[in-house]
This record gives C-alpha cells, sequence and structure tokens, in this order.
C-alpha cells in the first residue's frame, strides 16, 4: 500500500496552536449558499465563483467499465460537489455521445436502428450513473433538435470565415450494398501483423491504428464482398489556418498559474502543436449524424469527433434557456470551464474543439482547466465486455459492494501521473484498512463515547489543553492542504488527506484514552472535552469525505450527528483563513451512531475475481474512452 503524510511530519507553530484554538471554541453557525434551478451565472460583481464542468461524453454503444468513469464522469462529479460545499455556482453537463460509425454498426449487430441502440443505451448509462450516486444538473444526449441547430451553426461560421476546405479522400466502396464504408464496417487482413479480423480503424491483436484502404484482403462486414477503392469529396477543418491563434491559447492556459492543466494534457497539446497541425476531415459518408447544411454535401454527416464536443453546448442549451450566458458570457460574467477526461480525448479538447470555437469567433467560452487522467487497467490486462474481463457498471450494481466503496476506490486508486489498476486484493485490503479500520474506526468511537457515556450529549469544552491545540492545529494544515489539492484536482491526494486526519484522530483518541478519564470524577470533565474535540473532527470529516462518499458523508453528517444538509459547508473555515470551528456546540444532541463500512473477507474477493477474470488467452487492446 502507498505511504501516506504520517502526522508527525506537519510542522505546527505555537502561534498555529493558539489560533487553532481561539477559532475552534468561537462557535458559528453557518449555511451554504444556495442557487437558482436551472442555473444562471452570477455576475463578478458579487465574489462568487461560476463553475462550469463537463466530462468527456460517454459514447452511447457501450456499457462504462470502472475505468472509463474515474477518467470523466467520476472525477468530474467528485469536483462538482467539492465546488458546492466551497460556495461556487457550478454548472455539471455530460450527457451520451451518439452519432457515428460506432452506433450504425452497434445497431446492425442487434437488429436495430440507430435510434434504438441510443434509446436503450443511455437508459443503461443513466441507471449506472445513478448507482453510483454521478448526478449532473443535467446529463443529455446529442440526438436532439437544439444539437443539429448549434452544430450547423458553429459550422456556418467556420465556412463564412474560410475555415472550411474541401478534398478528395479514398475510402472503400462497397458495390453489392451500394454505399461507402466506414471503418466500423470493414475487416481485413492487418498488413502489420497478418490479423485475419483486424478491423478499418484498428487491428485487435497488435492495437495498430491504420486507414480501411491499408487492410489486405477488405471485406465489407455486413455482406462480406471484396470493396472497391472510390474518391469521395469531404470537408476538413482548416487547422494550420487557425495554427498561430490556438498555439498562443495553448501555451497561455499552460504557464498561466491560474489555470490546471495536468502534465499529460500539456504534453500531448505540445506535441501536436510542436508537429505541426494538418487540415482535418470532418464529414462521413453515414445516414446517422449531424446532417451537413451544405447542397453539395446532403448526403453526408458530420464526423462524431466535430459534433460531439459541440455536444457540451446543445446539452446546456436543452437545460436552460440561459445556455449562451453560460457559453457565450458577456463581461460582466467569468466563466471558468473545466473538464474531465481520459488522456486519450486531449487531442479533442485541447486542439480541435479549441480550434473550432476560437475560428468561428463568436466569444465562446474556451477550456480554462483541462483535467486529464492516464488509464486504469483491470489487474495485469484491461477490460474488455466481450471477454467478460473486468468489471463494468451493471457488474458492480451486482456485486453486493456499496456504490461509496466503489467509488473511493477508484478515487484512491485514480491515475493521476501514471497508468493504475484495479486489483481484487488492494481493494479488500484498502476497504479493510483505510475504511474500516481507520476512518470508520475513528468516527464511531467518537460518537458512540458521546452516545454511551453523555447521553448523546457533546459535552462542555471548558478549557483545551496544549495537546488538544495542537491536535487542532494539524487537522487545519490538512485541512488546507485538501482544499488545495481538491482546487487543483488532485482528488487523490486529497482523498488522503482525509485519511491522514481520521489517522491522526485515532492517534489522539488513544494518547488521551477518555475510556480512562471518564470514570474518574475528577477526570470526567476532561474526559469530555477529548470526545467533544474528537466528535467535531468527524463531524468534519463527513464534509470531507461527501465528495468522494456522499452517502456515507450524509449518514455521518445528518443521521449520525444530526445536522442539516444546509450547513454542511466549507465557506465559513475557508473565510477563517483554513482554520476549523466547531460544528457540533456544547449540548448538541446528536444521532445515533452506527457502523458506516463492512469487513470483506477473502471468500468474497475470490468470488468476485473468478466473476470477472474473462478468458486468460484473450488479446485485449481497448483503451479507456475509445470511440
Amino acid at each position: 500500500m502507498e505511504e501516506i503524510t504520517e502526522p508527525s511530519s506537519i510542522h505546527i507553530t505555537d502561534e498555529d496552536q493558539k489560533r487553532a484554538g481561539d477559532v475552534f471554541l468561537d462557535y458559528n453557525e453557518f449555511t451554504k449558499p444556495v442557487y437558482e434551478t436551472p442555473k444562471k451565472p452570477q455576475p463578478k460583481h458579487t465574489g462568487i465563483r461560476n463553475v462550469m464542468i463537463t466530462s468527456a461524453l460517454p459514447y452511447v454503444n457501450n456499457v462504462p467499465h470502472l475505468g472509463n468513469m474515474i477518467g470523466s464522469t467520476l472525477s468530474a462529479n467528485v469536483f462538482a460537489l467539492y465546488c458546492d460545499l466551497a460556495g461556487y455556482n457550478v454548472l455539471s453537463i455530460c450527457g451520451t455521445d451518439e452519432y457515428g460509425t460506432a452506433t450504425e454498426a452497434k445497431a446492425v449487430s442487434e437488429n436495430m436502428t440507430p435510434r434504438q441502440i441510443c434509446d436503450k443505451f443511455h437508459k443503461l448509462h443513466c441507471d449506472i450513473y445513478k448507482w453510483f450516486q454521478i448526478e449532473f444538473d443535467y446529463f443529455g444526449r446529442t440526438t436532439t433538435d437544439q444539437h443539429t441547430e448549434i452544430v450547423q451553426e458553429v459550422f456556418k461560421r467556420l465556412w463564412d470565415k474560410g475555415f472550411i476546405t474541401e478534398d478528395s479522400v479514398e475510402q472503400l466502396y462497397c458495390e453489392k450494398c451500394s454505399k461507402f464504408l466506414a471503418d466500423r464496417f470493414v475487416e481485413g487482413v492487418c498488413p502489420l501483423c497478418k490479423y485475419h479480423d483486424a478491423r478499418g480503424d484498428q487491428c485487435d491483436k497488435c492495437g495498430r491504428l491504420m486507414n480501411a484502404v491499408e487492410l489486405i484482403e477488405p471485406r465489407c462486414k455486413m455482406c462480406s464482398q471484396k470493396p472497391v477503392v472510390r474518391s469521395s469529396r469531404h470537408l476538413f477543418l482548416d487547422l494550420p489556418k487557425i495554427e498561430n491563434k490556438l498555439n498562443t491559447f495553448v501555451e497561455q492556459r499552460i504557464n498561466d498559474s491560474s489555470c490546471v492543466w495536468t502534465s499529460n494534457a500539456c504534453t500531448i497539446s505540445s506535441s501536436w502543436l510542436r508537429d505541426g497541425l494538418k487540415p482535418r476531415c470532418i464529414t462521413r459518408d453515414l445516414h446517422w449524424g449531424v446532417p451537413v447544411p451544405l447542397e453539395a454535401y446532403k448526403d453526408k454527416v458530420f464526423y462524431v469527433w466535430f459534433d460531439a464536443t459541440i455536444g457540451y453546448m446543445s446539452i446546456t442549451a436543452n437545460y436552460t434557456k440561459h445556455w449562451k450566458q453560460w457559453w457565450q458570457p458577456s463581461d460582466d460574467n467569468e466563466i471558468e470551464l473545466f473538464q474531465f477526461m481520459a488522456k486519450d480525448n486531449v487531442p479533442f479538447h485541447a486542439i480541435v474543439f479549441p480550434a473550432c470555437l476560437l475560428a468561428a469567433d463568436a466569444g465562446y467560452t474556451l477550456v480554462k482547466h483541462l483535467l486529464s487522467t492516464e488509464y486504469m487497467n483491470y489487474e495485469n490486462t484491461k477490460f474488455s465486455k466481450s471477454r467478460g474481463i473486468g468489471v463494468f457498471g451493471d457488474d458492480a450494481m451486482k456485486s453486493g459492494v456499496i456504490s461509496d466503496v466503489w467509488r473511493f476506490y477508484l478515487l484512491y486508486r485514480r491515475p493521476e501521473s501514471q497508468d493504475s489498476a484495479f486489483i481484487w486484493d488492494d481493494f479488500m485490503l484498502v476497504n479493510n484498512s483505510e475504511l474500516l479500520n481507520n476512518l470508520g474506526n475513528f468516527v464511531n468511537r467518537s460518537l458512540s463515547f458521546v452516545s454511551r457515556f453523555f447521553n448523546s450529549i457533546i459535552p462542555s469544552i471548558t478549557k483545551l489543553e496544549s495537546v488538544d491545540t495542537e491536535f487542532l492545529a494539524r487537522i487545519n494544515k490538512l485541512f488546507a492542504t485538501y482544499i488545495h489539492n481538491m482546487e487543483s484536482c488532485h482528488l487523490r491526494d486529497a482523498i488522503r488527506n482525509v485519511l491522514t486526519i481520521a489517522r491522526l484522530g485515532n492517534g489522539y483518541f488513544q494518547a488521551n484514552q477518555p475510556w480512562v478519564a471518564v470514570k474518574k470524577p475528577e477526570t470526567k470533565e476532561r474526559s469530555g472535552v477529548v470526545i467533544s474535540v474528537a466528535a467535531n473532527i468527524a463531524c468534519l470529516l463527513g464534509a470531507m469525505i461527501y465528495p468522494f462518499m456522499p452517502t456515507i458523508g450524509k449518514q455521518i453528517w445528518i443521521e449520525q450527528c444530526d445536522l442539516p444538509i444546509s450547513q454542511m459547508s466549507f465557506v465559513q473555515i475557508i473565510k477563517n483563513e483554513f482554520t476549523v470551528t466547531r460544528l457540533l456546540p456544547d449540548g448538541h444532541h446528536i444521532g445515533k451512531p452506527i457502523p458506516l463500512f463492512r469487513k470483506i473477507d477473502t471468500d468474497e474477493i475470490k468470488r468476485l475475481s473468478q466473476v470477472y477474470s474473462g478468458s486468460s488467452d484473450a488479446s485485449v487492446t481497448n483503451g479507456n474512452n475509445t470511440k
């Protein structure tokens, strides 16, 4: 298990201790701001940050696996919940990406229409995210009239401003089916490894990316006939024409300390720009897509990666009539756009999407913070639904393990700087050591002591000893680090700050032995002070863990500490320069303490591991968010 910062390594001064004690004794009730729904940006003069959060739109033709969720939807949800606690005006948007070749191919394979496929999998995505408690202000889809209208509007601006070019492309054409074949409708022999069932866009055996015309002995997936090569006219986004402006934008974001671009986002975007941009085809010979609004191209649709990122705007438009205040704001409204994704989506969010918006020149909101993860794999291989390898969203729902524990583990192993892996033995170890024996143990023993020895009433704090103020000062340092990590979207580090506070709390409890002091009249008052301090920190942990584990956070705060959800907020603590105040005043009646977590044993892990092991000899090369 990875090392977590030890409380003893935190430097504390006498001034830190004095301030910690003074502020803690000064109880102030506070509530978090509540914003209207549908949400509108707050003007600059209010001093309230307008934060818009997007998750890379999950493609609709498959079931999301754990690696898909940790890179985008889950991470975005955690940050959105934090922003709410911090008092920001936050709008969180996501939805299913429904157009393109993969949807048509899936429809053919399941003998359904593309619309039926989209409806089926959109509901499945909604059900999975609901179970995982991944909520958005609006979860939409790209197959809407609003989407078509906004995509065509952006395209027309690009066309009118000269950022669209035309060229011919050689493609495979099936004479029997009388249609050009998209990559997913072609199979053949891989020119590199000679695998006989390579797809037109990628070989599943060796992983090589390719153009369908490179296949040896290509065949149409629908009729098995050999296609011929024909030329087809297409539209291209003239990236070289906007390259200088885009380069300035990316460099400004990367070098601006107020912007958060992850290391791989910086590396990937800089690499694309360093190599020089080339015109990028934005049309396809398909039926399922946004129609191109030009007579000469009326039989074509836009390439899914041109229209998908514009989906953020159209989904917002389906949520609120005020959508342009978020995406084309006035000077009075400042919008901070945070975009979450896995690293394979970086080129489209750092290069293609900003290039379109800059070229359109309509005052669109551009990404300020680009948060991309590495990949999360499964044990020693990669996720594959077809081969039964790995845990997918619908599998987790049937596992018997609550969603909060799944969320916690994925975030604990979030691949922030390098690839990580979901490992069953580690899943068990982290649950039992960090949740059951550390976090759960501290919260339960603190609140149970109040219930058992003080009739569920928070005892009065008459005087804080040096050991108490030192403890509180360390908590303040850790809380400040937690806020810094959340603001920087270092979610994995932030969750470790929570665990370090719990570990520090267990040490404080153990060192002061309130179970001994409470039995003697001359020391019972001292026991009450220790328990009051510990119970307040247990309550604080409920708020700190809430973005990661919403149900557990609410159980601690609402059910066990008996506080209203409206008071769960970091606003006052942040205003107090990250100095923790009392959340549970003297005389407050708490709820009923119950254990938060259960032990996961080796038999349970062995059973689950066997269910999702798949075939050991399968060759799997699919990435985390491949479309």
